[in-house]
């Protein structure tokens, strides 16, 4: 086969690879927190928020915009941490090259 060919049937490699690690993201979870553990969020690898969870004691009425940042802090780090575990998962299979538009 000509060499071509070999860059061919490798990149069909590595593309069949990614579309498995893609599937796979969607169970593996991400776990990020503020306010020093008040409010919990856990993300998948898709960068879908899962779940949100408020310890009661944060939650007050006189300060809804503490509450707030709090959730948008935490989502922001659970996502953030999500990215890092696309890109981590993807450097695995394509050798550490930035393949644009794929993480």
């Amino acid at each position: 086969m000509n060499p071509f060919g070999n860059i061919v049937k490798q990149a069909q490699k590595i593309q069949e690879r990614i579309a498995e690690v893609q599937k796979e993201l969607v169970n593996k979870q991400v776990e990020a927190s503020s306010g020093g553990g008040m409010v919990t969020v856990i993300a998948n690898g898709r960068q879908e928020i899962l779940s949100v969870k408020i310890d009661p004691s944060v939650i007050n009425l006189q300060d809804v915009d503490m509450l707030e940042d709090l959730v948008i802090a935490a989502v922001n780090e659970a996502l953030r941490k999500s990215q890092e575990l696309v890109s981590e998962e993807m450097s695995k299979v394509t050798g550490g090259i930035k393949i644009p538009g794929l993480m």
